[in-house]
């Protein structure tokens, strides 16, 4: 079956969408349920080949060149962990775990990065994936072919990376097996995620929080040595459990869906290791994952194609340079450029125009932000502050400034739109226009497809280090524990345990 098919129906749904305006752009998108009126695919032995590729894949059979990208994104999650250790929803987090007992004295188990707290490996793994995920700064996967929607797939390492981590400390893992384990559940998650059908994603699942539990469940598994079957059980047990819903975006429970994913990854694993049973081909089965969750799926986008190529090879995965939604990110660089280069005043500014192709406002729905969360899934916002700031980090994306008089007024002049240009150019593509009207008359006009730490503008290895160190200021961390992780990082596959790792993450 041809991609192009069998996305016929979801990509035509959004054909007649007609432009946005700032007097309805808040208005929610009407269209129709969609139904895949094609036969569902016939893969059998999906979820049985998923399996084997964990159990039987090893360190070297990961290309040198992925195991250095990876380790850009293993550095970012642990920077992000460090920041989110310092907001909100740590602290209410921190309130449930006494809640259910957990004291912050525990001797055992696994830690909460930021913290001095250990807790059982689910509860620190859900911990952790929050707090990557609460500033939505953490990394992004690519789409593959041009009828794909980039904003549809996945942030491949928060489901991954904390459960992944909490194991590895548990059982003295060491940083070669981490990091075997971080790619395999990498690559599961993000194929899985591009093989399923857009109506899974234009229909409000997150996919982060749905497609994610794989990953964290195929990283736990082999971390902990399954053989091929326990990891089809582990699967199963992961299906059932998977969540997320895109009405929440803007909301704690963003973070949430991420923090589960990563949560369910060892929950899934603990108990296939005591004798818990799941159905076989859960992936593929007729009331399976791929049909319950999208209807349909593409079996040519997973079948016989883990590592070949690897996701962060090809077609890449971004590092967010900025804490928002990455949608946003090549309209943010672009202006940045052109605020830079042209010499733009805040107070000169009449007007941005900034237009997209449909799928970017389907998903960021906050046109009027009244706080943080909702700034991080709003254009105008983004471009808002950098007009008038400079720059949009951690410090920005604050209750308190989108609050600010100034803001709400550039925000207002900031005209988000539906663009035909940029609607032609595909779906794989975040193609984004940018007219800034001047008020003596003067335009000025700029275009990116994608945003700086993509592929196409990917960060260095310096540069995330910049990055991490950001996050551990704003953590409040001390600079020789946050050079030792840096570098400890570079080194992964030389530590021989995850303990100094740890230590250097605590307090």
């Amino acid at each position: 079956m041809r991609r192009r098919e069998f996305l016929q129906s979801s990509i035509a749904a959004g054909a007649g969408i007609r432009h946005l305006r700032n007097s309805d752009a808040g208005a929610a998108e009407s269209r129709p349920a969609q139904s895949c009126s094609l036969p569902f695919p016939k893969t059998p032995g999906l979820t049985q080949y998923v399996a084997d590729f964990v159990v039987r894949t090893q360190l070297a059979d990961i290309p040198s060149a992925v195991i250095e990208i990876g380790k850009k994104s293993l550095l970012d999650g642990m920077g992000l962990a460090l920041a989110g250790s310092k907001l909100p929803t740590a602290d209410i987090l921190q309130s449930y775990m006494h809640l259910l007992g957990f004291n912050g004295t525990l001797t055992t188990g696994a830690s909460v990065v930021g913290t001095s707290s250990k807790l059982p490996p689910r509860f620190a793994a859900f911990a952790n994936g929050v707090a990557i995920h609460v500033e939505d700064f953490d990394d992004t996967q690519l789409a593959a072919a041009k009828d794909r929607v980039y904003g549809l797939l996945t942030h491949p390492t928060v489901p991954v990376l904390p459960a992944a981590f909490s194991i590895a400390e548990t059982i003295q893992k060491s940083g070669k097996d981490l990091m075997l384990a971080y790619h395999l559940g990498v690559e599961v998650e993000t194929k899985i995620a591009e093989a399923i059908s857009p109506r899974h994603y234009e229909d409000g699942f997150h996919s982060t929080g749905t497609c994610g539990v794989f990953g964290g469940t195929a990283a736990c598994a082999k971390l902990r040595g399954f053989d091929r079957a326990s990891v089809e059980r582990a699967f199963a047990v992961a299906a059932s459990q998977a969540s997320g819903l895109r009405e929440n975006f803007g909301t704690m429970m963003k973070p949430f869906h991420a923090g589960h994913a990563a949560e369910i990854g060892v929950l899934s694993t603990d108990l296939v290791k005591l004798g818990w049973s799941g159905a076989p081909g859960i992936l593929e089965a007729s009331r399976g994952f791929f049909h319950a969750f999208g209807g349909t799926y593409d079996p040519a986008a997973i079948m016989d194609k883990l590592g070949k190529p690897w996701t962060f090879a090809s077609p890449g995965v971004s590092i967010k340079p900025f804490p928002s939604g990455s949608l946003t990110h090549p309209g943010m660089t672009e202006l940045l450029r052109l605020i830079r280069t042209e010499h733009i005043q805040a107070a000169d500014v009449e007007q941005v125009e900034v237009g997209t192709n449909h799928n970017l406002p389907n998903a960021l729905i906050h046109h009027h932000p009244k706080d943080a969360l909702q700034a991080k899934f709003s254009m105008e916002f983004c471009l808002a502050i950098l007009l008038l700031d400079g720059k949009a980090g951690l410090t920005q994306f604050t209750d308190a400034v989108v609050n600010r008089p100034d803001v709400q007024e550039m925000i207002a002049r900031v005209r988000f739109y539906v663009d035909p240009e940029a609607e032609a150019t595909g779906f794989d593509k975040m193609t984004t226009i940018i007219k800034v009207h001047l008020k003596n008359g003067r335009i000025i006009n700029g275009r990116a497809d994608f945003g700086k730490g993509s592929p196409a503008n990917p960060m260095t290895y310096e540069e995330v280090a910049e990055k991490f160190y950001g996050c551990a200021d704003f953590a409040d961390w001390p600079n020789d524990k946050a050079k030792q992780i840096v570098e400890l990082v570079r080194k992964l596959e030389s530590e021989p345990d995850m303990h100094r790792l740890s230590a250097l993450c605590t307090r």
